[in-house]
């Protein structure tokens, strides 16, 4: 199938100007919907965690997160640069078909161990958050473009407001593996869906792939977080403990002269030395961290027995950790719409700010007033409408700083970024709680009530780290708009003197 300046005829014409259109509506349903898949499965996944560690008898659920975000913080930026090359659409439905292997094996899984394989495979998933973003910069006109982010992001976020109940639904009839099996389902169902509704990206770009980088960057970020999540077990001076956490940052080391001196890197750590993308980067890292971490534990806190009278915990099943997650999908959804609204005359840094602010307030509710249901659901509230603001503007963000022609691959930093730090905060967040176990029953701890507590408030100081830092993104938000202005008008000049060819669609 041969291809020029846009896409084959035989699939959907990539949008350049106008309005909505059906095709263009049912395109943003499919992409929101993968979107919501990769909302989904992360609380699906929370509610899931103690029933996971009482069934294998493992104090090391962390990793049941960590894994799935560990692995994409490596498969987002090689996601990255394989868009640029062979086209966005493509490697968005080619992480979807891995997401459904990994969903499948951790259905299967006889033990901790493959399930947490199964976790990892299926962490793909994540880097169709920023390909599905790019996707839509490319085909989707430009006056449709912010709200349609905004919608796809927090608006049409609606599966998190009954995701929690359906999880429990199926846990408590079917167990934890039941998760999995729903989810491999709904990625078997949208792969054709987004086939007949979305075009491909007519934006291309020659990049190789680096192969050796993924290698020395992945092995050192998994054998860091491997020796901080064993370090409480094994002891902070144990040998296995110091051998994976030294030689993680020895591996480390070796990668980043590498990536400074390859033509074509992983991550291109020399981008960061100007512009605003590191702080972009880091400000969205610790955002997300704040909501990987927040989610993670609002389950185990309230399915921890209250007749254990630990200072916390209702003693409820996974349907009531269901029903008192509702309102964190509520806010969500109210939060992502309002700052679609916003965002008409707010640059996105004030709203990402905002939403940050809000985290901080519901994870200090929580970490100091969680003895009871109303102080609980209220610090959720708050959570939800910060966590809508935050993941509808991260996207818009990214778009108002970052010029076309490197949108995939600086969107693939960011997202490597957000899901880089969320791995690591709940492996923090778990070496404090595996350090101060009040009690075990069948094998399994329950956590102290001072711990648990400090818990929230590194869920808290994340959100403070990604205010201050985003602060100081929005004092110089003129300049980085006249910038992007600048290089979009002469990437269209040059495309307008020199069009090329692009790969078959």
């Amino acid at each position: 199938m041969s291809g020029t300046l846009g896409t084959a005829a035989t699939e959907p014409r990539a949008v350049s100007e106008g309005g909505w259109t059906p095709r263009l509506i049912l395109s943003l349903i499919s992409i929101a919907v993968v979107l919501e898949i990769v909302s989904i499965s992360s609380t699906m996944a929370s509610v899931a965690m103690m029933p996971i560690g009482e069934h294998f008898k493992t104090d090391q659920i962390a990793w049941v997160t960590t894994a799935y975000l560990l692995a994409a913080a490596v498969a987002c930026p090689l996601a990255g640069k394989l868009a640029d090359i062979h086209g966005k659409r493509k490697v968005f439905l080619v992480c979807m078909a891995i997401a459904a292997v990994g969903a499948l094996i951790s259905a299967v899984a006889p033990s901790f161990l493959i399930l947490v394989l199964g976790r990892a495979l299926f962490g793909v998933i994540i880097a169709c958050m920023f390909l599905g973003f790019s996707l839509m910069r490319d085909v989707f006109p430009p006056k449709t473009l912010a709200l349609a982010v905004s919608l796809a992001a927090g608006g049409m976020g609606l599966m998190t407001i009954p995701s929690p109940f359906i999880t429990g639904l199926l846990v408590d009839a079917w167990g934890f593996r039941s998760i999995f099996w729903f989810l491999l389902v709904t990625l078997v169902v949208m792969i054709p869906l987004v086939v007949l509704t979305t075009a491909e990206s007519p934006v291309r770009s020659s990049a190789r792939l680096d192969v050796v980088g993924a290698a020395l960057l992945g092995g050192g970020l998994a054998a860091v977080l491997g020796g901080i999540s064993f370090g409480p077990s094994w002891g902070w001076t144990g040998g296995g403990t110091l051998l994976l956490i030294i030689g993680g940052l020895a591996l480390i080391a070796i990668w980043v002269p590498l990536a400074l001196r390859t033509t074509d890197p992983l991550v291109d750590l020399r981008f960061f030395r100007h512009g605003p993308m590191f702080r972009i980067c880091l400000s969205a890292g610790f955002a997300y961290g704040t909501i990987s971490l927040y989610a993670t534990l609002i389950p185990i806190m309230c399915m921890t027995p209250a007749v254990l009278g630990l200072g916390y915990g209702f003693g409820v099943d996974a349907k009531g950790v269901g029903l008192i997650q509702i309102p964190m999908g509520v806010g969500s959804v109210i939060g992502g719409v309002l700052v679609g609204r916003m965002l008409r005359t707010k640059f996105p840094t004030l709203t990402l700010a905002g939403g940050a602010a809000l985290m901080m307030l519901g994870s200090l509710v929580t970490a100091f007033w969680h003895g009871g249901k109303v102080e609980v659901l209220f610090g959720i509230l708050l959570f939800g409408l910060g966590m809508g603001a935050t993941t509808a503007s991260i996207p818009n963000l990214v778009i108002a700083s970052v010029p076309p022609s490197v949108q995939a691959s600086m969107a693939s930093m960011v997202q490597a970024s957000q899901t880089l730090v969320a791995s690591i905060m709940p492996v923090i967040a778990f070496a404090v709680l595996n350090s101060n176990i009040a009690t075990v029953i069948d094998g399994y701890g329950f956590y102290s009530d001072g711990s648990m507590g400090v818990a929230y408030l590194i869920s808290g100081a994340s959100s403070l780290i990604a205010i201050i830092i985003v602060m100081t993104l929005h004092r110089h938000r003129k300049s980085i708009t006249a910038r992007v202005a600048a290089e979009s008008a002469t990437e269209s000049a040059s495309n307008e003197r020199d069009p090329e060819p692009l790969p078959a669609a």
